[in-house]
């Protein structure tokens, strides 16, 4: 009887990517097949600093068996307890810092903390209801989390004794991160690595990519190919011509000048969060780590020209150009027709790319092989399971890009151009649903009681992969509110009694983390040093 089970899978590209790929399917195959990842030496990798979501530790590396405080040490890794969105209400005058906003200042987080519920109902619809009786209140990223103060003043999400103390995610060196799993996958798992350059790509009589072939000379078979090869999409879109599906229709983003910043830890701390600095003609993020943070300047070229874009971006961190390292990035924005094609799975920038506005890049790697693992074909490539597949990868992105869209399309800024276009925008299907949720009053995605499936758990659920306390934090810190209170609240007069409660927990919440909480820069220094 014939085996039908794959026996070769090869990997085209390392990086993030590359190397995240190798290491899950090394572990989910158990050493049953044999992975080849081919990288060339001579590419140079995207990106200054790397900033994830929550789930990556349970999800990634609790799976590999990688204890958190490794391969942080490893990778010059931070905390990130959520994102700051900065001046995306006021023009800021070009400033990294918020401005004053009516009395206070424009700047919001967007938390990865839960947000607590009663009665079944979310707390952001109590305070809504709040704020419609005229109470003076602070806004819904205070009032409904104990956590904005702490981010304020800079303090790390663990107490004193390493025990995490709210919900959180990282920012690393993504260059160290793939060296890293570069030496687990080699070391502990035998993935064979193959430093060369592709210079040719042999398909089969049914269009099945059968082998690459390199300028060192050799052949590399595989029943399995796994396209990790960048915007490039060498084996996807060009050996296999499979369509990418442009989405500037939707994102005007398509450029990005980025550097490394020095910064003194001693003197300012180290920022648990991401920051993202709105701009003129797009947004800048910030994403602090040990004695520097990364930083890149994220545009739309047909709203302002590199060298006008570069100079903003000095301008910005008071960087001198001419002493000063770029990496300059031109992006698709989009996704291809189908991640999946015959033998051949893209995945990283090579499937699909959104800016990194909710820093989804490495999940959107995660998720794809985390789902390349649970269709995981033999050499049949049973229809069903690419299929399925695809369909998963399509709705990820595709909620995604809704999502981050509707960042600039209701941010209140209307001073350029670029903040006018993207008010003209179509806006999909699906998020106009959503929207006409939310403005009814009604919770967006939202989950049972214990809402905590922020950016979802290790079992993916696309379509709830945004919940409605992403959609809060962002709406509601836009200034963007419902047009009607939650209709069922006001059958609720005991509840609303009751929630006071509820919101005094979060007042003395907020307190013990103040109280407790040692700095990010503190907890750092005793990661890093032992």
């Amino acid at each position: 009887m014939n085996d039908i089970r794959i026996k070769d899978v090869v990997i085209l590209g390392g990086g993030t990517a590359g190397w995240m790929t190798a290491s899950y399917l090394g572990k989910a195959l158990q050493g049953t097949v044999n992975i080849t990842l081919l990288e060339a030496p001579t590419i140079p990798r995207i990106g200054v600093g790397e900033a994830t979501v929550p789930n990556l530790q349970s999800a990634f590396f609790d799976y590999l068996g990688i204890p958190e405080q490794e391969w942080m040490r490893e990778c010059n890794a931070s905390f990130k307890t959520g994102i700051r969105f900065v001046n995306w209400r006021t023009s800021g005058n070009g400033s990294p810092e918020p401005r004053d906003l009516d009395g206070g200042t424009d700047y919001f987080y967007h938390h990865f903390a839960n947000l607590p519920e009663h009665d079944h109902v979310p707390l952001s619809h109590y305070w809504d209801f709040r704020r419609r009786q005229g109470e003076q209140i602070a806004g819904f990223d205070r009032e409904c989390f104990g956590e904005a103060a702490a981010l304020d003043a800079k303090r790390g999400p663990w107490y004193a004794d390493g025990t995490p103390a709210t919900g959180y995610a990282w920012h690393f060196d993504a260059q160290l991160v793939a060296d890293y799993l570069r030496r687990f996958a080699t070391r502990k798992q035998g993935t064979r690595h193959v430093q060369d350059e592709l210079v040719d790509v042999v398909l089969d009589e049914r269009g099945h990519i059968e082998s690459l072939l390199t300028k060192g000379g050799l052949e590399l078979r595989g029943d399995l190919f796994v396209d990790c090869s960048g915007f490039r999409g060498l084996l996807i879109n060009k050996a296999l011509g499979e369509p990418f599906l442009d989405m500037s229709d939707h994102l005007l983003c398509d450029s990005a000048v980025a550097t490394a910043v020095p910064h003194d830890d001693e003197k300012n701390g180290i920022e648990p969060f991401t920051s993202a600095i709105a701009m003129p003609s797009g947004w800048t993020w910030k994403i602090p780590m040990l004695t520097r943070f990364g930083s890149g300047y994220v545009y739309s070229s047909k709203f302002i020209e590199k060298d006008t874009a570069t100079k903003e971006f000095c301008d910005l961190w008071g960087l001198d150009p001419t002493r000063t390292e770029f990496n300059h990035v031109k992006f698709r924005v989009g996704r291809n027709r189908r991640a999946w094609v015959k033998n051949c799975v893209s995945i990283g920038l090579s499937s699909c790319f959104v800016e990194p506005l909710e820093s989804t890049g490495i999940y959107f790697i995660y998720s794809a092989v985390y789902q390349l693992a649970k269709h995981f074909p033999d050499k049949r490539f049973d229809p069903v399971l690419v299929n399925h597949f695809n369909r998963e990868i399509e709705s990820m992105f595709d909620f995604t890009r809704d999502f981050i869209q509707t960042h600039f399309y209701f941010s209140p800024r209307n001073d350029t151009e670029f903040w006018r276009a993207n008010k003209e925008l179509p806006l999909g299907d699906d998020i106009r649903e959503k929207i006409e949720l939310y403005r009814a009053g009604l919770p967006v995605n939202s989950s049972v009681t214990g809402e905590r499936v922020y950016y979802g758990n290790s079992e993916v659920e696309n379509k709830n992969f945004w919940n409605n306390t992403n959609y809060w934090c962002i709406f509601a810190g836009l200034g963007f509110l419902p047009d009607r209170v939650m209709p069922s609240l006001t059958y609720k007069s005991a509840s609303l009694d009751s929630v006071e409660t509820v919101f005094g927990d979060v007042r003395r919440r907020e307190q013990h983390l103040l109280d407790k909480l040692p700095a990010t820069r503190d907890i750092l220094r005793s990661l890093h040093h032992r």
